[in-house]
């Protein structure tokens, strides 16, 4: 399952997670949501969530505060020209593959950072990067950047998919994203190939026994080696404080004075991270859908799983009581007991597995837009056709119509596995089964193994926890959604805590989903914007229904 999870476009993906011979009603809106907690997809190595799915620090740097003036950055790379044009066809490892380019008004570019900020003379990476001009030149602020989560989240194919929900921004924003390192266009991880990823997430998930959970081993060794066969010259540098650090190097290259930042979801951490190590760099910024930064991945996982249960009882009590389409909690419950002894027949010759089957019921439940996909694939799945629960865990994990995966789940993986030093085994796990199975009916187990994903990996992990203390930054607005699956709410207090007082400024939006700016709030848009275009700080504990 997810870490953190990013946003994803309502329109494409509500349009992606109903299969063309389904009898999804058609709908069309905006955005929705993604990763959740930060062990990643449940059982298997990584998640992308939306259900799915880090970060950090190199030699020492989260050891102290610093600012950009204290790198030792060639200034080469500082003073680097952006060549701004037209936006590439992405291809079928990206996201939005099959999609057309974005046309005007979005233009791309490349940044080149170095590989590893430890050593900023060695070699470098390119960072894609993707940017909208502000509307209103005269009374343009500057750039506004946007990370939407993960992590793995492409922000090249992200941002021009969450345009409308930001169109009041670009009045005087240039609004600009980017694929973080090892994502996407910027040297994305890779590890296996399409189709043995297709065995790879259909896999059970939860073992039962010894030979079970030595073949669940024995897939996260192999995915691990897989990994650093494809893409070992990036695993140890995709950490946050080197995605961090590139921020910092965007931010001089653009020519702000100040880093203004809307992150989401896994977007909150980077940008926590950004602060602790930047703290008089920070200028106007928003954490949305906010990552605890006190939690391992334990209780992390804890926290997800808990939240995702949380979501599904809110779905419940809202399917209707005497609704012939609605499953009770027990029911679903069952059918996943079913599929994990008998898969059902899903789309051409795949099936539907209990470990897709769980992704696509976690995907669902990051926005409301998703729920009547939710009753009918359930609905379908008891009636032993398995087709929308299958795309719906497609979704999950960044596969396209065509059968290929793009770098989510992957990069997601290898950002986890490059931030956090843990290495849990199966007795760890089987240890704090019982503590999962009580916070999750549903989801428990499956969250648990998922802590298995960096059993193998073949680098060493940054940190215990982020370090997120940013005395002396700008005040943050950070907003919690009490119904937000991926990213539960109490997240929001703490991470507010945890940047210091005067800097965390915290709102809450009493809702549902992942993300509360997108989220169909008033209240939320005219407190976010009213900070962001005009500075207006806003009184903390604000409340958004």
């Amino acid at each position: 399952m997810p870490r953190a999870t990013r946003p994803v476009p309502r329109s494409a993906r509500v349009e992606a997670a109903r299969p063309a011979s389904s009898t999804a009603r058609d709908r069309r809106g905006d955005p929705v949501a993604g990763r959740a907690n930060r062990t990643s997809r449940a059982g298997r190595g990584g998640s992308a969530w939306p259900l799915a799915l880090a970060l950090l620090l190199v030699g020492g740097a989260l050891a102290g505060c610093g600012d950009a003036e204290g790198d030792a950055r060639p200034a080469s790379l500082a003073r680097q020209k952006l060549t701004w044009g037209r936006c590439p066809e992405p291809d079928e490892g990206e996201e939005g593959a099959g999609t057309p380019a974005p046309g005007p008004p979005w233009e791309c570019a490349t940044l080149r950072a170095p590989l590893d900020h430890a050593k900023p003379r060695g070699e470098t990476i390119d960072i894609a990067l993707i940017r909208a001009p502000a509307t209103d030149r005269a009374r343009r602020i500057g750039s506004l950047i946007y990370n939407f989560g993960g992590p793995g989240g492409s922000g090249v194919n992200g941002l021009p998919a969450f345009a409308d929900d930001y169109r009041n921004l670009r009045t005087r924003y240039d609004l600009v994203s980017f694929d973080p390192r090892g994502v996407g266009r910027s040297s994305g991880v890779r590890c296996l190939s399409d189709g043995d990823l297709d065995a790879y997430h259909a896999a059970d998930a939860t073992p039962d026994d010894a030979r079970e959970t030595r073949a669940l081993d024995a897939r996260k060794r192999g995915y691990a080696a897989g990994c650093q066969e494809r893409s070992g010259k990036v695993l140890a540098h995709v950490g946050t404080v080197n995605a961090a650090r590139d921020l910092d190097l965007m931010r001089r290259v653009l020519g702000d004075a100040e880093l203004r930042y809307f992150g989401v979801s896994y977007g909150t951490e980077l940008g926590g991270v950004y602060a602790h190590l930047y703290p008089k760099n920070v200028g106007r910024a928003v954490f949305d859908a906010v990552v605890d930064p006190g939690q391992d991945p334990v209780r992390g996982a804890l926290g997800q799983a808990r939240g995702f249960q949380r979501a599904l009882e809110n779905y419940l009590r809202a399917c209707p009581a005497d609704a012939d389409d609605c499953l009770t909690g027990e029911e679903i419950a069952a059918l996943l007991r079913r599929l994990d002894r008998d898969a059902l027949p899903g789309a051409g010759d795949r099936s539907l597995t209990q470990s897709l089957a769980s992704d696509g019921i976690a995907q669902a439940l990051y926005t409301k837009d998703f729920w009547e996909y939710l009753t009918q694939g359930l609905r379908d799945a008891a009636d032993g056709d398995g087709k929308v629960l299958l795309a719906l865990g497609d979704l999950m994990n960044g596969r396209g119509e065509q059968g290929h995966y793009s770098t989510l789940q992957s990069a997601l993986t290898a950002i986890t596995c490059a931030d956090y030093r843990q290495r849990y085994t199966a007795a760890d796990v089987r240890a704090r089964l019982p503590e999962f199975r009580r916070a999750s009916p549903v989801f428990g187990e499956y969250l648990a193994w998922g802590l298995l994903q960096c059993r193998h990996w073949p680098t060493a992990g940054t940190w215990r926890t982020p370090d997120v203390r940013a005395p002396g930054a700008a005040p943050i607005l950070v907003v919690g959604t009490t119904g937000d699956p991926a990213t539960p709410y109490e997240g929001a207090r703490r991470m507010a805590r945890a940047l210091g007082p005067g800097v965390g400024v915290e709102v809450t939006y009493r809702g549902e989903g992942h993300g509360a700016y997108g989220g169909g709030s008033r209240c939320v848009r005219r407190t976010v914007d009213a900070y962001l275009l005009a500075g207006t700080v806003p009184r903390s504990g604000t409340t958004c229904s």
